[in-house]
């Protein structure tokens, strides 16, 4: 439908004379008209980003539905606002389809003090709006469907139960369904399964339940921390070109808001409105990427076909869990990059069980549990193990005396060796 919708959209361009943009309803470009003007404020900074990065800031949304384009029926005028990086006024056509708006028509409106589109163009171009409406509905209706089927894939228990669902899934997809797919994990996912998802063949949102445990197949088992995940099936190229998926995955996370929004925030505009302003032009949000509860990503090994999805989502989502036990994978980790928390994430639910180690994850030995961690991810070598913890040969030869006395190990043996390592990389994902 991608034709259709630039079609359509240059049609709206040619009626009112101005360049147009199509965005869905969560602010996601879908098409936009060639501009060849040379009003350096046309290309304000709201506009080149969303042309850039195709979406804009949940700031920006704020921003502009708190005029109400949500509810109108017909065009808005949005008024210049340079504070908020609109350098210049918009007109908004709001996209309907059966009362419920499906995406907006977006162009600049004229300069204060000349006149406005023609209402007859006007009108017109509300006309094509609405057959733009029917083609969105159509599309959101096709994936709705798919997010159901994806949906019953991940949640349903092994056996033929999964088995329908993965043919289901196949059907609903069509050929695309035997390509080749990674399937992602986002969490904790906070809302609705978005619009769209650039690459995406499939998106829904899915229950996870905290730590690991349940049944292999049981896709539900093994959340970050309970809640809530977007799960994402990315189509690919080949497996030797995730970086387009990697790049998809990552506009899903939060960002920290930018110094800017902080300016803006002081520029004299007043209310809510201010504080939307302020942040337009920053990034999506103010919530940062780091604590215990951050939001995070999985992604999973390529798959070919769908019989390997359910396994692919176990990866997905231990993946997640990964990039939050070790903040140095990044806030989207790959499966194949995670080491040995591929196989701690498929350990039970609360994995830390054995007495020795439990006293030293006490509160109160949180510094032991820390060097005897480092000194066991340098392999046992001293020197390296002081050297990262910044402290002088004995003072960790103390310390790791006290470890031996806490747990009763012996950390020149290989077997308590592994099972403190173990407990103490588990207790990040518990």
């Amino acid at each position: 439908m991608k034709g259709d919708y630039q079609d359509l959209v240059d049609e709206i361009s040619a009626l009112l004379g101005a360049p147009a943009t199509l965005e869905n309803r969560d602010f996601r470009l879908i098409a936009f008209g060639a501009h060849d003007s040379d009003d350096d404020l046309a290309m304000d900074p709201v506009r080149t980003r969303s042309i850039l990065t195709r979406q804009s800031t949940a700031a920006v949304r704020a921003w502009f539905e708190g005029f109400g384009i949500a509810r109108a029926t017909g065009p808005v005028r949005i008024p210049a606002a340079p504070d908020a990086g609109v350098n210049r006024g918009r007109i908004c056509l709001p996209v309907r389809s059966r009362g419920i708006v499906q995406g907006y028509v977006w162009l600049l409106d004229q300069e204060p003090g000349t006149p406005g589109p023609d209402p007859a163009a006007l009108a017109a171009a509300m006309e094509v709006a609405q057959r733009i409406g029917v083609l969105l509905a159509e599309e959101a209706k096709a994936g709705a469907d798919l997010s159901r089927e994806f949906q019953a894939v991940l949640t349903a228990g092994r056996g033929w139960q999964q088995d329908m669902a993965v043919a289901a899934l196949r059907a609903a997809l069509g050929p695309g369904g035997d390509g080749l797919h990674a399937a992602v994990c986002v969490a904790p996912w906070p809302g609705e399964t978005p619009a769209s998802v650039p690459g995406a063949a499939a998106v829904c949102v899915v229950p996870l339940r905290g730590g690991g445990g349940g049944e292999p197949g049981d896709a539900a088992a093994a959340g970050p921390a309970g809640g809530l995940a977007l799960a994402v099936l990315l189509r690919l190229r080949s497996t030797d070109a995730l970086a387009p998926a990697l790049t998809a995955v990552a506009r899903l996370l939060p960002r920290a808001a930018e110094p800017a929004a902080a300016a803006a925030a002081g520029a004299g505009t007043s209310g809510s409105r201010a504080r939307a302003a302020a942040g337009a032009s920053a990034g999506a949000g103010s919530t940062t990427a780091t604590g215990p509860h951050r939001m995070t990503a999985g992604v999973a090994d390529p798959v070919r076909g769908l019989a390997e999805l359910p396994a692919a989502w176990e990866q997905a989502v231990a993946a997640a869990r990964a990039a939050v036990a070790e903040p140095r994978f990044g806030p989207v980790a790959q499966w194949a990059q995670i080491g040995p928390y591929r196989l701690l994430a498929s350990l039970a639910s609360d994995p830390v069980t054995d007495p020795a180690a439990r006293i030293l994850l006490a509160p109160a030995h949180r510094e032991l549990a820390r060097t005897a961690e480092v000194f066991l991810d340098c392999a046992g070598q001293a020197g390296r193990a002081a050297a990262a913890l910044g402290i002088h040969r004995q003072t960790l030869y103390y310390r790791l005396g006290r470890v031996e006395q806490l747990t009763g190990l012996d950390l020149d043996a290989g077997e308590d060796r592994l099972l403190l390592h173990m407990a103490l990389k588990a207790s990040r994902l518990a």
